[in-house]
This record gives C-alpha cells, structure tokens and sequence, in this order.
C-alpha cells in the first residue's frame, strides 16, 4: 500500500472535489504527479501499481455514491487487469456494469452519467453493461470474458449480484479447468508465434511477447480456474512452485512492470512495445551509462532479455504440471525406461530420482545427448528442469576438464538429428553456458541496430537450425546448391562449432572474429579434434564475414577481386564450409532482408571463386571470356545485322561485357539496333534476366542528371535498387541498367505493376530535367539512428576507374541524391554496389571523368567529396 503521506493529501483533494470535472481532472494528475514522484525516490514498484488501482477506485466509489442510488439495482465492477488491483499510469481500466434483468430507466441514466462523466475528466475506460445470464453467455462463448471475469472485483452497488454472476461462470458453470486450460494453451502458443517464438526479438513486447507479462497471467489464470488460489505465493504452498522460483517470478515482474511503467510515463499512452527510440530512454531513466564494450541501451536489454528468458523457462516449468495435474490426470502414466537414470513419461523425459545430477554430473549432459537419440521425446519433464537448475554449479572447470564430458557434448553436436532443439534447450536452461564460459556473455545480447533483428545466441541457435535444414532431404528445393554442399561434407560438426563460436565474442571490446577464432581453437585443441579440424573452425570464425562483405560490397564480376578472394580461401574444401556458414548466417540475422538478389550475389562468388581454385585464371584468360562472352551474343542476335552489332560494340567501353551476361549483353543491343533515337527513352523490364532481380533497362540519350532522376523515380516507384550499371557509349547513348526488388523482397511480376513502372519511368524521363523532390516518408525505425557520412576514394589502377567508397545514412532518394552530386561534379558513373546494413548505407560507386579516364586530381576529388556532403545533408 502507498504511505499515508502520499494517500491521505489525494483523498482529501478527492473529499473536495465532489463531480466538478476540473476538479476531478486535478485529482487524476495529482495521483500522477505522486506517484512517479514516489517511483523515482524508491518507492517499490508494487505499491505504486496497486496504489495507483486503490486511488482509483475511490475516485470510482466517489463518483458512484453521487450519481448512482443505493436501490438501482446495479454493481460496478473492476474486471481485467484492474480487477487484479493493478494498474499502470496508461492502462485501461476495465469496468463492467452489473444490472438486474430489468433495467429501469432511471438505472439507465445513472450509469450512463456515470460513463460520460469517466470520459469527460480523461479516463482510459473500458466498459461493458450485462446482467449476470449475459455474463454466462459471454463467458461460455468467449474465454477472454472468462478470464477478464475471474479476475474481478467489486468496488460498488449490489453484492448479490456480483455473488450471482460469479456463481454463473465459475469453472462448474462454464470452462472446466481442463477446457480452459486447453485453450489458454493454444491461446499462448498463438500469440508466441507472432513474435517468431522468441522473445529476442528487436522491439520486443513486454506484455504479449514470450517470457512477458501476458506468460505470468497465464500462470495466475489456469491456477486460479483449477486451483482457486489468487496468488503466486499460494502455489508455494501448495507445493507447485518451489520458493526459488516464486521469487524469481516476482522479482522478474517487478522488472517488467517497472519497464512498463516508465514506458507509459515517457510515451503517456498505452505502450508495450520497447520500440528503438524508446530503448534509449528507458536505459537513461534506469540509468545505465555507455562503456568502451557496450552502449547504455545494450546492457538495458541485455538485462530485459535474460529477465524474460528466466520468466519463459518457469512458464514451461508450470504449464507443464499443469498439463499433468489437469489435462493428464485421469490418464495411465506411459513410462519408457531409457537406462538407470532416464525414462520417458508420457512424452517427456525425465530424472529417475531427484538425486541423479547430485551423483553423477554428468548426466546433465547425458540427458541431452538422449533426446538426441529418441526423437519421439517432447521435451523435459519440469521437475528435471528445475534438477538441472538446481545443479547447475556442478559444471565448473573439473567438469569441462573432463574426458567423458568431451566426448558427450562432441557426440552431441555430431548427430543427424536433434542438434538445433537440443542446443536451444541447452542454452534457454543455462547448460550451454555452463560448459561454454564465453557464450554467457551473448546470452541475451542485443545489438542496437537495424541489421541484426535477434539477441546474439538466438541468432547463434537460429543460424545453426538453417545449417540443419540443409541436411533434410524434403527442403533441399530450398536452397539446392547449398543442400547439395551440404551432403559433400564429411564432419558437419565442424560447421556446428564455427557457428556457435562466429559471434561469442561480441560485447567484448576489439575484433569478434579474431577473438573468437581464439576461443575456438582453444576450445577444439581441449576436445582433442585433429588439428587440421581446429584450424578450419578456427579460421571459418576469424573469416565468417568476408563472404558477405565480398559478395555485397565488391565488384564480383572482376577478375581481381575474385582472385584475391581464392587467395584467402586457399582451398574448394574451405569455400564450401564458408559458403555455407555465410548463408546461413545471413538468414538468421535478419530473415526480412534475406532476399534472392543475396542468394544470387553468394552462389555468383562460390562459383567464380571455385572456377578459380580449380583453374586459375591469367589476364590473358579474362580477355578470352570477354571474347567468348561477345561469340554468344552474336548467336542470340542472328536476327540483327551483325556489321551493326559489330560497330555498337566497338563503342562500348570492355567494362560493360565484363560486368554483364550473355543474355543482357544481347537484350541491350537488341533493343538499340531496333529502336530509332526519336522513340527515346525506351524502358524495358524484365522478371526473368537475372536470378534474384528484376532489371530495369532504359536507352536514352545522354544529359545531365539523368541517373538522379531515373533513380528518384524508381525509389518513387518503392522499387529497392540493388545493383546499378551505367554504360555511355562514344556517340552518347546512355544504357542503364537496374537490378531492382519490390519493398517486400519480391521480383516485379505483376503486368499492370510493369507497366506502371514504365509509363512513369518514360513520361518523367522525357519532361523533366531534375529529379523530383522525394516524398516519401522515412521509416520510424531508421530515424533514430546517426550516421555520419563517411567518403573515401582509391584507384583501380587494373581497370582504370576510381572507387569512391559512401557510408552514410539510408533514405529513401539516396542514389538520387549522389547521382545529382556527380552530374554536377562532371563525372561518369559507370557501376553501383549497393550494400545496406541496418540503417546504413555502404555503397561503392566506380566513376571516370568525362574522358574515360580516372579521377586522380585531388582538387577534382575534393570538389566530388564537397558536392556529395552538400546534397547528403
């Protein structure tokens, strides 16, 4: 309860206040005002929360006894989350008015004063008008009404009828425990299924999500429908929770309502998401400071994270017993005996004896390895769980020292089924942890970014279970390159251990990879695997981004740097292992940005790359496949004059054959040699060119700002650009060609989409000679980001061209922005790369001047640099 100091002074105010609505209004910011007052000094977050409730339910009796008769036959009731005398500065309050059958006019008017009233002074209410046989009804159809009912209370009017509707939808009357539980079951899977069942997510819920405030209720809910108990502490007694548990359960509330709480107080509404730009105050109010390791807002929802992992594991715990005791209990136990320690209970399983863990050690590693050996087995059983918990501690430096325990985790994470859901239960009950010391510190660690979506073991699990899916036959449609890999590998545990080591060291100050790739020979060399084993996970860790890097960021289509990579993977046997740890990588960091454009970019490189490896290529190589590359051409263009291709070409610089394919090579010419220059601009799209994309090709006549505005109309268009190629040829021909996504990731594939595509790409091609001012909004998300603009340039002396390297800020209009920049510094753009992590941008463009040659001038690079920063502000 809140000290009478703050109470007493609130219900004088109240006293006085009678139903003048300014009055009223004055009370409410007065309960406000003391009580974040009364948070911030300290006060315990149960006495403001429930303190807030008993405030206001005077304010509702108060109002009551002034509008309403003690004969109207009528009750007020708090239902819900108010019904449980909790509320939050903005939660609803939920009310239920109770009436007889007979509703009297006059009884009519009184409550509807009463609501208009509620409304006029500024309360969140929310408010329904049944009879006690309504209620029933409602109930029986509806298990929220249930639910919202059991947790009622009465504040006014007529304790019959209160008596009377709690009677008609008891558990007697209307959703036997059993029932009700079944459906709250199926309720809660759901509802975690809309956060991907997983509370690690970027913007978590801390009502709905898993592991969240909704998962304690649902305890409360089946407990008191089979139990009767109204409180936690209650199942203590009863021997359901153990005392541990209860206070982890408490003090893991308390954590979340005090987050709740400061997110209605900074947003003042109803807010249960811990959206980006929120994070960062809550971290500051809660006062955690930025450090050389980890951002203030990262050691806040680290915190938040491991509160909600412990929340979800006594959820399990609970609905489990609850599962026996309610929905199994009539039924005959089904036991399976595995061996002296273990046996399989209806599903689950389980300990033979309480002292299991306590005698042999062990076995906490043991009863994984089981489940890897018995997929019919649902899961653990709770009161193992809760073994395992307890027993922890015994997994010190003795235990991983051990030979047994070597071999045991080894023999796990080798088996051809089970290795994911095992390793999840692992880590969601601490044993991975346990025996990996450096995983403890990604348990629960979010990055504060755009780019990685889940906390760094969640996306450690979820990269693991897209290498497992690799391994089953029915999904090998999926991805059948890598599939096909997959199956050529002898020892995938060696693509396990690199996974679970690629990101441990993250949160720790300095270079992860290289600091992981030290864990993880360690690691190997104590688990005695061969060293020619050790040093490929060693070197998949410290190298488990340059894949990516290099198929997003650089020009994959040049002989240079395909060489280059070879260089670094030295051998096909460590392509293969890197090609697969990248993919699946990628997929778990952010699977809505995972696209066919990435898969396209990645299977380009493997197999350039282990062309390379198994043939390397001289230059004298490189100007035969252009060669080849033209022969091919020509046998698409049979059609044409061939005297004319010959001379369209001879104006076309050798980078463009090198960057483009056969089949565009021949589209291009195809459409040039048949389109007179009066029917400029031609725009042509096609779903089908090249894998992963749609392309976009327009020929016009070369003039200033013509990339800025085709680019601004095809942001304009919510087309993403994903990779940009600019070719002028000698009698100033512009033919640029755009690899392009919907916002969804999808190709364009719609004929009325194409053609609204290209009617507007041609009409503000022909009648404008700046780029459109972009309208479109900037995403939520990307605002509360700062990126400084970062520009850099170098010398591609091989292919005599500059690379201007741009880190700046994501936006719509970006490409727009910078293609304006350099028609006005006097430069050709002949290629984009085009890489965006997060909020980010980190393209590469590759420019000349306007005499084909590179950009080497400082005072010509400086005024590139000047203009580029003028249009990016």
């Amino acid at each position: 309860m809140l000290p009478a100091e703050i109470e007493l002074p609130l219900l004088k105010t109240l006293e006085s206040a009678g139903d003048h609505i300014g009055e009223l209004k004055s009370y409410i910011d007065a309960i406000n005002q003391a009580l974040l007052a009364a948070f911030k000094k300290g006060a315990s977050i149960d006495s403001v929360i429930t303190g807030r409730a008993h405030l206001v339910d005077k304010l509702l009796q108060s109002i009551w006894e002034q509008k309403c008769d003690p004969d109207c036959g009528a009750a007020l009731i708090a239902v819900g989350g108010y019904g449980r005398g909790e509320l939050h500065p903005s939660s609803d309050i939920d009310l239920l008015f109770l009436v007889e059958e007979s509703l009297q006019q006059e009884s009519e008017e009184q409550i509807s004063a009463i609501v208009t009233l509620l409304w006029d002074i500024g309360l969140n209410i929310g408010h329904s008008v049944r009879t006690p046989e309504m209620c029933a009804t409602e109930a029986e159809n509806d298990i929220t009404v249930t639910t919202t009912l059991m947790e009622s209370r009465l504040l006014a009017g007529s304790e019959s009828l209160y008596t009377e509707m709690q009677a008609a939808t008891g558990p007697d009357k209307v959703w036997p425990p059993d029932a009700f539980f079944q459906a709250k079951l199926e309720e809660q899977q759901r509802r975690h299924k809309k956060y991907d069942d997983t509370a690690h997510n970027l913007e978590p819920n801390i009502k709905g999500g898993p592991g969240g405030l909704r998962d304690i209720q649902m305890i409360q809910w089946v407990a008191r429908r089979k139990f009767g108990v109204t409180s936690l502490n209650e199942l203590v007694e009863r021997g359901i929770l153990t005392e541990a548990e209860f206070r982890s359960l408490e003090l893991g509330k308390k954590h979340l309502w005090r987050i709740r709480f400061m997110l209605h107080t900074i947003t003042e509404r109803e807010e249960d998401r811990l959206l980006f730009d929120l994070q960062q105050k809550l971290a500051a109010a809660f006062e955690h400071r930025d450090n050389e390791a980890n951002l203030a807002v990262e050691q806040f929802m680290q915190k938040y994270y491991r509160t909600i992992a412990r929340l979800q594991r006594l959820n399990e715990i609970l609905l489990q017993y609850f599962e026996e005791s309610i929905l199994n209990a009539d039924e005959k136990r089904e036991i399976t005996v595995l061996n002296r320690r273990f046996h399989i209970v209806n599903g689950y399983i389980g300990a033979v004896d309480s002292q299991i863990f306590s005698h042999r050690p062990l076995a906490l590693l043991e009863i994984f390895f089981l489940i890897t050996q018995n997929p019919m087995i649902r899961g653990i059983r709770a009161s193992t769980i809760r073994l395992i918990h307890e027993h922890l501690h015994l997994i010190d430096r003795r235990f991983r020292n051990d030979p047994k325990a070597k071999q045991l985790f080894l023999q796990i994470v080798r088996q051809s089924h089970g290795v994911y859901r095992v390793l999840r239960s692992m880590n969601r009950y601490g044993l991975l942890a346990a025996y990996i010391p450096a995983f403890t510190n990604i348990v629960g660690r979010m990055q504060y970014d755009l780019f990685h979506v889940y906390t760094v073991d969640t996306h450690t699990l979820f990269l693991i279970r897209n290498m497992r899916r690799l391994t089953v036959p029915e999904l090998s449609s999926e991805f059948p390159l890598a599939s096909e890999i997959m199956a050529s590998i002898d020892q995938q545990e060696t693509l396990i251990l690199a996974a679970l080591f690629h990101d441990i060291a993250k949160g720790r100050g300095g270079d992860h990879s290289e600091l992981g790739a030290v864990d993880a020979l360690h690691f190997c060399r104590a688990h005695n695997l061969s060293e020619q084993q050790v040093h490929l996970i060693s070197w998949l860790v410290k190298n488990h981004l340059v894949m990516s890097m290099t198929a997003q960021r650089k020009d994959i289509e040049d002989p240079d740097v395909i060489r280059n990579f070879a260089k670094l993977v030295m051998t096909p046997k460590h392509l293969k292992h890197l090609y697969l740890l990248t993919l699946c990588d990628m997929r778990a960091t952010n699977p809505k940005r995972w696209n066919g454009w990435k898969d396209t970019l990645l299977k380009q490189l493997y197999r350039h790359t282990l062309r390379e490896l198994n043939n390397p290529q001289s230059e004298a190589d490189d100007y035969s496949e252009l060669q080849k590359k033209q022969t091919q051409a020509r046998e698409e263009l049979a059609d044409q004059d061939q005297k004319a291709v010959t001379q369209l070409w001879m104006q076309f610089s050798t980078d463009y054959f090198q960057h483009h394919s056969v089949q565009e090579i021949a589209w291009h010419a195809d459409v040039i040699l048949s389109t007179p220059e009066h029917e400029y601009p031609q725009v042509r799209i096609q779903c089908e060119m090249k894998p992963g994309a749609s392309e976009i090709l327009i020929v016009d006549i070369d003039h200033d700002n013509l990339f800025a505005i085709i680019t601004s109309i095809i942001d304009q268009c919510a087309l993403n650009i994903v990779q940009a190629r600019c070719e002028t040829t000698d009698d100033n021909k512009a033919i640029n060609s755009f690899s392009v996504l919907e916002e969804d990731g999808s190709l364009i594939c719609d004929r009325h989409r194409e053609e609204e595509i290209r009617s507007r790409l041609i009409d503000d091609i022909k009648n404008l000679t700046e780029p459109p001012v972009n309208s479109r909004h900037v995403p939520r998300q990307l605002k509360h980001f700062e990126t400084p603009t970062t520009i850099e340039f170098s010398q591609d002396k091989t292919n005599m061209r500059t690379l201007l390297r741009l880190q700046t800020a994501d936006r719509h209009g970006l490409l727009s922005r910078v293609g304006l920049a350099l028609s006005q510094a006097e430069v050709r753009l002949l290629n984009v790369i085009i890489a965006t992590v997060g909020a980010k941008a980190e393209d590469t463009f590759f420019l000349v001047d306007r005499n084909d040659e590179p950009i080497t001038d400082p005072e010509h690079l400086e005024r590139i640099k000047s203009l580029l920063l003028e249009h990016l502000e």
